[in-house]
């Protein structure tokens, strides 16, 4: 009976199902997916945010640096950009993708003409001479002008880098417009869909010469003519892009990335996804308006939210958001994380806190906090560097398990990640591509009062501190200060008076001088003021 008054009147939880759940605010727009309740991504973009990362310049070599490998391209922002050789250099597919080999029904020539046969044709050719990073200086010499996209915003003091290797994502697949490559996600799993897929990129899809074209995961299951079409709209968008190349004077933008609205239609809208709730009517209109030209059928899913309870609140979102951006996250069998994020690296520790020490709870609590850690680095949108320090497993299986547990739930991630076996001190090296600021950088600032250490000193510091600060300005004044008004924050104020009283009553003995003390409830406690009391002027230490 209580189980059912507890859900008659509690909150609505989303038990069931994928959802996409997005907010639109005057000055942010947040969007959260949901999987079975459980928040697993959530990203928000502000008014003023500029997010550039996806978006396409012409701009102009302004120097090179032989000994950083690199050059600094203009592209009309703040900061020049950081192009690195080997991101000038075409690149092959990586490890994620299968490479399909082209035939000639497939391939057309400058002229829009079929290449039948053309496979035979361009093995007799000869290759083209692999581009070294050593030819890019002459490829690109200074004043040059150069087509490049960004891959990674600027953070903090660092400008932003850029590649010139063309990537459009659409729908389905990934147009390369300066690679020839053919390639499939290798997250399809299904032998008989990837064979599938094969046939339809080697026989079906007419990919202009020059290009290449990757299919996505959410490719698996899909008609050939959602791939042609989606092939289509990418192609003509290049076209655009081009065009405005050619016309543009350097440095230009020529391809604006999308808002997140329109990027949450792209990549987060799949056959998986069951709903998609949103509580602005004009955001609605737009998604349908924009899912529309790909697939009629998903207009269906997205859904106008009409409460005066905030979505996020009404649905159990926001305290989910608030329970994962603490520095401590729990476990369910009692362990915890501990996640500290440098300027370097991020630094995760696992605790067993009130989880039983033996050999197969260590293991659960592990195999817990794999899954919890690569959640935390979705949600927090951390990148680079990143050391785990899980509880010491005694089995060389036991640490394989919980590697491959790690691998696993990383496979849903859509940034880029490298995972090392764990050491002989039980720690997991891995690496997470950071395209953007984390969201802990984003949404928050250091604290003016701690300078972003997270501690303050504690009131018998500040005591300590206090006595040599008065000793040093009474010795240095030799017999021109005889009182000092010292204003500090309560708690110190009450150190002073309970515990130290003594200890300032033998400074004024020794150095013949007058301590006046006063507190000052809108100080931080390591606030200290030492002025002289007839004038209220500050004397500095």
């Amino acid at each position: 009976m209580l189980k059912k008054i507890r859900k008659f009147f509690g909150p609505k939880k989303l038990a069931e199902g994928n959802k996409i759940v997005i907010n639109c605010e005057k000055l942010e727009t947040r969007v959260a997916l949901l999987e079975q309740g459980s928040l697993e991504e959530y990203t928000v973009e502000r008014v003023n945010d500029e997010n550039i990362v996806g978006s396409i310049f012409k701009g102009v070599v302004r120097n090179i640096e032989p000994g950083l490998n690199a050059m600094f391209v203009d592209i009309g922002l703040e900061k020049n950009a950081f192009l690195h050789f080997w991101d000038a250099i075409p690149e092959a597919l990586d490890s994620q993708h299968e490479e399909i080999h082209r035939q000639g029904k497939g391939d057309k020539n400058q002229d829009g003409q079929n290449n039948q046969g053309g496979g035979k044709r361009r093995r007799r050719k000869k290759k083209k001479p692999k581009i070294q990073s050593k030819d890019i200086p002459k490829l690109y010499p200074v004043g040059s002008e150069v087509i490049v996209q960004v891959t990674k915003g600027p953070i903090g003091t660092k400008g932003p880098r850029i590649t010139t290797n063309i990537s459009m994502p659409g729908r389905y697949m990934v147009l390369m417009p300066r690679n020839d490559q053919l390639g499939i996600s290798r997250k399809i799993g299904d032998p008989k869909e990837r064979t599938r897929l094969r046939k339809i990129m080697a026989e079906k899809l007419t990919v202009p010469a020059g290009m290449g074209v990757i299919l996505r995961t959410v490719s698996q299951g899909q008609k050939v003519r959602y791939f042609v079409r989606d092939l289509a709209i990418l192609v003509e968008e290049w076209r655009k892009v081009e065009e405005k190349a050619a016309n543009g004077k350097a440095p230009v933008c020529v391809f604006r990335e999308p808002d997140l609205i329109e990027r949450t239609v792209r990549d987060f809208l799949t056959d998986d996804i069951q709903e998609v709730l949103c509580d602005d009517q004009d955001a609605v209109a737009r998604m349908k308006e924009l899912i529309a030209i790909i697939s009629r059928r998903s207009m269906k899913k997205i859904s106008y939210y009409q409460n005066p309870v905030p979505i996020f609140d009404k649905l159990g979102i926001q305290r989910q958001i608030d329970d994962a951006f603490f520095r401590q996250v729990w476990l369910p069998s009692g362990g915890y994380l501990v996640i500290d994020e440098t300027e370097a690296l991020i630094a995760i520790d696992v605790n067993t806190g009130r989880a039983k020490t033996q050999d197969k709870m260590i293991l659960q609590t592990n195999l817990e906090a794999a899954e919890a850690v690569a959640r935390q680095l979705r949600l927090r949108n951390i990148g680079g560097l990143i050391v785990v320090d899980f509880i010491d497993m005694r089995g060389r299986k036991d640490q394989n398990a919980v590697y491959r547990a790690m691998r696993d739930h990383l496979r849903s991630d859509k940034a880029k990640t490298q995972v090392l076996h764990l050491s002989q001190l039980g720690l997991m090296e891995m690496t997470r591509q950071r395209l953007h600021e984390s969201l802990n950088i984003t949404v928050n600032e250091p604290c003016h009062f701690c300078q972003g250490r997270g501690v303050v000193k504690t009131a018998e510091s500040m005591s300590v501190e206090l006595q040599r600060q008065i000793s040093t300005v009474l010795a240095k004044s030799g017999d021109t200060i005889h009182e000092l008004l010292l204003i500090v924050h309560p708690d110190v104020m009450e150190r002073l008076r309970t515990e130290d009283g003594d200890l300032f009553v033998e400074l004024e003995r020794r150095y013949n001088a007058r301590l006046t003390f006063r507190s000052d409830a809108t100080f931080y406690r390591e606030q200290v003021v030492i002025a002289d009391p007839k004038t209220k002027r500050e004397i500095k230490v």
